[in-house]
C-alpha cells in the first residue's frame, strides 16, 4: 500500500478528523457510489446510523453537520465554513437535501439520523452506515464505513490494510515500512531521510509539484494560526470555553522579547490559535489528525521565527520528514483517538514534529530518528477523554503542551550522537499494544477520565 505524506496532511475543517472529515468524505463517497451505479435518479429517502465513538461524541464533534453536508456532495477541503450554519438551517427548515448538490430528497433529521449509542458495527469503533431508499421505501444501496482517523476511511468487507485513499499499487524505489528499514536505506544510499521521502512522493507528482503542495500545507498553517490569532470571544459548545490566543499575543508582544522562556510562550500561543480554530470548525490542515492540530504549525512557527537561519528548505524538509514518520504510524498502529487514545493523536504529532525540526535544523538520520522516538515515548498511555464531546478540554492545551514537548525532544537528540536504547520502532509497537489495552472509555467516547469528573454547567 502506497501512502503518501500529502494523505497524512490534508487541508479540512475542523473539529475532527475522525468524527468530521472521515464521515463527510464517507457520505460523499456514498453519493458517488449512487451515480456509478445509476441509482441517484431512483433515490426518494437517505438514512444514516452512526455507531460507536462516533454516536457516543458525535454532537459535539459536528458528525451530523459533516454526514448531511457530504450527503449534499461536499468534501473538507473545499466547503467554505462560513456558510455551513447557513447551509444547515435551510436543509432543516426544508426537510429534505440537495443530493450531490443536484437533487433534492426527503430527509428528516431526526429520524434519518441516528445515533446508536449502545451499539458497535464490526471492525472500528467509528462506523456510520449509509442507506438510500426509493419511493417505496424499498433499498437501492447500503454502505457501511468506518473512519479511521486523520480522515481516512475504509468501506466494510474492504481490506482494512487498503483505505479508499490509498495508493495499492505505487512501487516505490525506496520502499521503507519500518522505522529502521529507513534509516539503513538512508546509510545505504547516503541520504538525508527527508531525501528519500522526497524520491518515493516523485511517483505521484514531479519536485515543481511536490514543493507546491509543501507551500501549500505551510500557508494552510500559516493563515490558521493568523485566523486564531484575530478572533476572540468563546467557541461553541455549553462550557463557553474562552479564547486565549489572541489576548495572549498582544500580551506578549507588549512584554517584547526579553523573557528568558518567551519562545515558549509564543509555540504555546501559536499551538492554541490552530486549535479553537478547530473547535469552532475552521479551516485547519491534519497533522495527522484535527485534534492534534496545532502541534506542527506550532514548532514549524517557532523554527522560521526563533531558529537561526531558518528558510522555506527547512520547512519542506520538516513536513517530508514528519510525513513519512506520521506514515509509519499509520501503518504499524494508528493514528485513531478511537482506538489508540491521545497518544495516537497529541503524541504522534509530538513525535512527528520532533522529527521535522531535528531534520529542518540538519540532524542526521539516527538523531531524526531518536527524536521521533523521545517524541512518542514520554506520551505512552495518553487518554482520549474530550469533556462534553467537544474538541475543546484537554484538546486545545494538549496540543500546547505536545508542541512544547516535541522541542524539546528534537533538542535532547540533537545533543546526542543517535545512539539510544529504545527505537521508533519499538515505541510504535508499544504504543499500539497500550491502546489496545487501554480502556474503551478512554478513548474517544467522553465516558470517562476528564469527561465524566468535569461537570457540565
Amino acid at each position: 500500500m502506497g501512502i503518501s505524506i500529502f494523505d497524512i496532511f490534508k487541508v479540512g475543517i475542523g473539529p475532527s478528523s475522525s468524527h468530521t472529515m472521515g464521515p463527510m468524505r464517507a457520505a460523499e463517497r456514498f453519493v458517488r457510489n449512487l451515480d456509478e451505479l445509476d441509482l441517484h435518479h431512483r433515490v426518494h429517502r437517505v438514512a444514516v446510523q452512526l455507531y460507536g465513538s462516533l454516536a457516543l461524541t458525535g454532537k459535539g464533534h459536528c458528525t451530523d453537520t459533516a454526514v448531511i453536508l457530504g450527503l449534499e456532495g461536499e468534501l473538507p477541503d473545499h466547503i467554505d465554513p462560513e456558510r455551513v450554519q447557513e447551509r444547515l438551517a435551510l436543509i432543516r427548515a426544508q426537510g429534505r437535501i440537495m443530493l450531490g448538490g443536484r437533487r433534492a430528497v426527503a430527509f428528516d433529521e431526526v429520524l434519518d439520523l441516528l445515533f446508536l449509542k449502545d451499539q458497535l458495527l464490526p471492525g472500528h469503533s467509528n462506523a456510520l452506515r449509509i442507506t438510500a431508499m426509493d419511493d417505496r421505501l424499498e433499498v437501492l444501496l447500503a454502505r457501511e464505513y468506518f473512519s479511521i482517523g486523520g480522515g481516512f476511511i475504509v468501506e466494510s468487507g474492504k481490506s482494512e490494510d487498503v483505505p479508499l485513499d490509498a495508493r495499492e499499487h505505487i512501487n516505490f524505489p525506496y520502499p521503507f515500512g519500518s522505522g529502521q528499514e529507513l534509516l539503513e536505506l538512508c546509510s545505504r544510499h547516503q541520504l538525508p531521510m527527508h531525501e528519500i521521502v522526497r524520491r518515493n512522493e516523485r511517483e505521484w507528482r514531479p519536485d515543481k509539484e511536490i514543493d507546491s503542495e509543501l507551500n501549500r500545507i505551510w500557508t494552510a498553517m500559516q493563515e490558521c494560526v493568523a485566523r486564531g490569532l484575530r478572533q476572540e470571544g468563546v467557541l461553541p459548545g455549553s462550557f463557553k470555553v474562552r479564547r486565549r490566543a489572541a489576548p495572549m499575543a498582544r500580551h506578549l508582544e507588549a512584554a517584547g522579547m526579553g523573557e528568558p522562556l518567551n519562545a515558549m510562550e509564543w509555540v504555546n500561543v501559536w499551538a492554541l490559535a490552530v486549535n479553537e480554530e478547530n473547535a469552532s470548525g475552521g479551516r485547519v490542515v491534519t497533522a495527522p489528525t484535527n485534534g492534534a492540530a496545532g502541534v506542527i504549525p506550532a514548532v514549524l512557527h517557532f523554527y522560521m521565527s526563533f531558529v537561526p537561519g531558518s528558510d522555506l528548505a527547512g520547512v519542506h524538509r520538516f513536513l517530508l520528514t514528519a510525513g513519512a514518520v506520521g506514515v509509519l504510524y499509520k501503518r504499524k498502529a494508528s493514528i485513531s483517538g478511537a482506538e489508540m487514545g491521545c497518544q495516537g493523536e497529541v503524541g504522534v504529532a509530538c513525535s512527528m514534529a520532533a522529527a521535522g525540526l531535528a531534520a529542518a535544523r540538519g540532524g542526521s538520520p539516527e538523531q531524526v530518528e531518536n527524536a521521533a522516538e523521545i517524541g512518542m515515548e514520554h506520551n505512552l498511555g495518553l487518554t482520549c477523554d474530550p469533556v462534553g464531546g467537544l474538541v475543546q478540554i484537554p484538546c486545545i492545551e494538549r496540543n500546547a503542551m505536545g508542541a512544547v514537548k516535541a522541542i524539546n525532544a528534537a533538542n535532547l537528540a540533537r545533543r546526542g550522537d543517535g545512539i539510544h536504547s529504545v527505537s521508533l520502532d519499538q515505541v510504535i509497537a508499544t504504543m499500539r499494544q497500550t491502546g489496545l489495552d487501554m480502556a474503551t472509555h478512554y478513548k474517544e467516547t467522553s465516558l470517562g477520565g476528564l469527561a465524566v469528573n468535569v461537570p457540565e454547567c
